[in-house]
């Protein structure tokens, strides 16, 4: 490089080799046949959630109870000035809940008008499988009140069951939290 360059001829210069080179490299979207969703446990069991369904996910924030609600509604907490009803997805689906509190989080809804917290056991983090291995015929899990919400399964050690938020955000017992 000369030494003659200018600091922002310099950066220009920066800005075109690395747009010359991240030319090269396939967008998320154009990669076929990846499918890619965000993973987390409830009780013993693997779920993935499409990535497009979660919003955020947090460390559980502090809540205030709120009474005459169903046990499963943890309570309200105040994000960013916004309130984010949570809901423990394990006691909704009537699966034990773990014992270890530090790594349980919660997964940020929003679809339409619907801004709620589901909270899970875990977040085992951004998930990726191949679109061929999506298995969307599959036997109900021996949860029947979850049957709804899954649309396949994607098999291996442990296999992952395909979660679908915004089907819950349909569902009528989602919203009857009268207690």
């Amino acid at each position: 490089m000369p030494d003659s360059l200018t600091a922002f001829e310099l950066l220009l210069e920066i800005d075109q080799r690395c747009r010359a080179l991240a030319a090269a490299l396939a967008p998320v979207q154009a990669q076929v046949g990846s499918w890619s969703g965000i993973g987390f446990r409830m009780g013993e069991h693997r779920f993935v959630a499409p990535m497009g369904e979660i919003a955020e996910i947090l460390h559980e924030p502090r809540f205030t109870l709120l009474p005459g609600v169903k046990p499963w509604v943890k309570g309200v907490a105040n994000l960013r000035g916004q309130l984010l009803p949570i809901i423990d997805l394990c006691s909704f689906f009537g699966i034990e809940i773990s014992p270890l509190r530090k790594q349980r989080r919660v997964l940020v809804l929003e679809y339409k008008d619907v801004f709620v917290g589901l909270q899970v056991d875990e977040v085992l983090g951004m998930q990726h499988f191949d679109q061929a291995e999506l298995d969307t015929h599959v036997q109900a899990l021996s949860n029947v009140l979850l049957t709804p919400f899954i649309q396949g399964r994607f098999a291996g050690q442990p296999e992952c069951w395909v979660f679908s938020p915004f089907a819950l955000a349909q569902a009528p017992q989602f919203w009857a939290v009268a207690g």
